[in-house]
């Protein structure tokens, strides 16, 4: 039995940019996840929540962004999580740095597209 090509229009691009230094990824799709419900929310757990993660992996991973999130202690006025200044302008760089990025693929990509289909059309 063979396979059949996939019809172009079933063909996916995605893009998964990690920003990182020596081997420690400070930003890429999860942790920009995790801060875009974060600054949603206002709550550390209802985002770890969100994600279907556990408060502990999302305060693990929050950790290694410290300076872009701010954290603040329950109790009587409860908890609470928002991003810093410099948490909002990372989010907003890095979601420009996403669209810029398919931006600047988009031709290679329609002329993937177009290989891929006409080469599963000749087989």
């Amino acid at each position: 039995m063979t396979a059949q090509a996939k019809p172009a229009n079933s063909l996916s691009f995605n893009l998964r940019l990690q920003i990182g230094a020596e081997g420690n990824f400070m930003l890429g799709p999860g942790k920009v996840a995790l801060l875009t419900l974060i600054n949603e929310t206002g709550s550390l757990g209802e985002a770890a929540k969100r994600m279907e993660m556990s408060y502990m992996k999302a305060w693990s991973l929050v950790q290694t962004m410290k300076p872009l999130v701010a954290l603040t202690r329950g109790g009587k006025s409860g908890g609470g999580a928002a991003l810093t200044p410099l948490g909002q302008k990372a989010l907003v760089l890095y979601r420009k740095m996403e669209s810029d990025s398919r931006r600047a693929c988009e031709s290679s990509w329609k002329k993937l597209q177009l290989l891929l289909t006409d080469e599963a059309a000749a087989e």
